[in-house]
């Protein structure tokens, strides 16, 4: 299995490059980003070392057809997606802030609730919450977007305090973000998932509001299969699950969550595989669509063809 670990294109009127921890963005004319998905995957904020083969297209293709689904309610970047892991968009200005919404008490706010904590990011839950619990309505918990290092839980009150987020532009934000949890809540169900959590991001060009990255993906969002939910709840089971979860779970599991003097566990074919293949059927989960792989002789190659004549098209 192949997989694309890292980019180094030039394409027409390139004006800068950034390499996030999974993405490699291509400013274009100082008016376009082509993003390229790679298979890199991270965890705890730490890019672990290892690829993961379709990674990138799972993410790229999911983030593709919850974008079409949900522009009706809110405007996002792109403009096209001439390659299985590429979309090509405009340039926004990107709030400093990504908004967490969680319907369910699982992960990072478990984790969090576990050790004492009833108050997350400014929301105050109640007692007697046990892990992956419906909470009584969904919470926005939103972090800081760090450029390096940890995203940082932050509240409302913190956000408009210290001028984050303009007041007018916050509660936008979070109409958007409650009216696009819910619209992915809702086409969760038709595929028999619950959509846990999730984050969207955003971004302001010409003084309109877009909704930028990718949504609804494992690599955002944590899904839960509808069927046994209860039973497995009432039963103090833990929830089968389709998310990146599990990733952090095997790290946690060989004693690594991002802190200094920790090492990442070596990560075998069988891990890899294991972790291609939850990915594939994710997408395939909440798609309702077979994945189909592309197994192209150069990955590289087809990506810069593809992206190179789209962007002609469009400078």
């Amino acid at each position: 299995m192949k997989a694309v670990k890292e980019t180094h294109f030039n394409f027409p009127k390139q004006s800068n490059f950034y390499k996030g921890k999974v993405r490699d963005v291509y400013t274009i004319d100082n008016q376009f980003l082509a993003m390229v998905v790679t298979d890199r995957i991270s965890a705890f904020d730490v890019v672990l070392p290892e690829a993961i083969p379709y990674k990138g297209q799972v993410l790229n293709q999911i983030a593709a057809k919850f974008l079409t689904a949900t522009k009706d309610i809110v405007p996002n970047w792109v403009l096209a997606t001439p390659d299985e892991m590429v979309t090509i968009g405009r340039i926004c200005d990107p709030f400093k802030v990504e908004m967490v919404i969680r319907g369910y008490l699982a992960g990072h706010a478990w984790r969090e609730y576990s050790s004492g904590k009833r108050t997350i990011c400014g929301v105050s839950l109640p007692e007697g919450l046990k892990e992956n619990d419906k909470l009584p309505e969904p919470i926005i918990t939103p972090t800081t977007k760090a450029a390096v290092g940890h995203d940082e839980d932050i509240s409302r009150a913190d956000i408009l305090a210290k001028g984050i987020v303009s007041e007018e532009d916050y509660i936008q934000l979070e109409n958007y973000t409650k009216a696009l949890y819910q619209r992915g809540t809702e086409m969760a169900a038709q595929r028999g998932l619950i959509l846990v959590d999730t984050k969207y991001e955003f971004g302001k060009a010409d003084g309109v509001i877009y909704l930028i990255d990718e949504i609804h993906t494992p690599d955002s969002s944590r899904y839960f299969y509808a069927e046994g939910y209860q039973t497995r709840q009432q039963n103090g089971e833990p929830q089968k699950q389709l998310s990146k979860e599990f990733v952090r779970k095997w790290l946690i599991e060989n004693n690594f969550q991002g802190k200094d003097g920790q090492v990442v566990p070596q990560m075998t074919e069988e891990i890899i595989s294991s972790i291609s293949d939850r990915y594939i059927e994710l997408y395939e989960q909440i798609t309702g669509e077979q994945f189909v792989k592309d197994n192209s002789e150069n990955l590289l190659a087809r990506i810069e063809e593809r992206t190179t004549a789209e962007i002609n098209k469009l400078i």
